[in-house]
């Protein structure tokens, strides 16, 4: 499924995130926190603060821009505390924009929000 999908083009960025997940099946909820450095309509590169094990499905909370459990599925691990990730639904570009005007990347200064969408 993924090696016919299309190639979203990877845009910087600086959010605050979430990771949500369980562990030991379905008793234990948890939650890490996280930055996403890149992202597009695809896929995400995050940054995690910590080491820990995460599994192969968890989902993802964007909080400044209320987008709340997005499904990711973990493609690769990187050495400097990096996660690739592939969404399982693509982002909207509504969604993708509302992260941007919430970044604090300095690429993203002049993105505003707009109200009537």
């Amino acid at each position: 499924m993924y090696d016919r999908e299309q190639r979203f083009k990877m845009e910087d960025t600086m959010n605050a995130a979430r990771i949500e997940y369980t562990e030991k099946g379905v008793m234990h909820a948890a939650s890490r926190r996280c930055d996403i450095v890149r992202i597009s309509m695809s896929s995400a590169t995050l940054a995690i603060l910590t080491q820990f094990n995460l599994p192969k499905q968890f989902y993802l909370d964007i909080p400044d821009a209320r987008i709340t459990k997005v499904g990711c599925l973990l493609m690769k691990v990187n050495a400097n505390n990096t996660i690739e990730v592939r969404f399982l639904r693509l982002l909207t570009q509504k969604e993708l924009n509302k992260i941007f005007v919430y970044s604090t990347h300095p690429a993203h200064r002049d993105y505003v929000l707009d109200i009537r969408a």
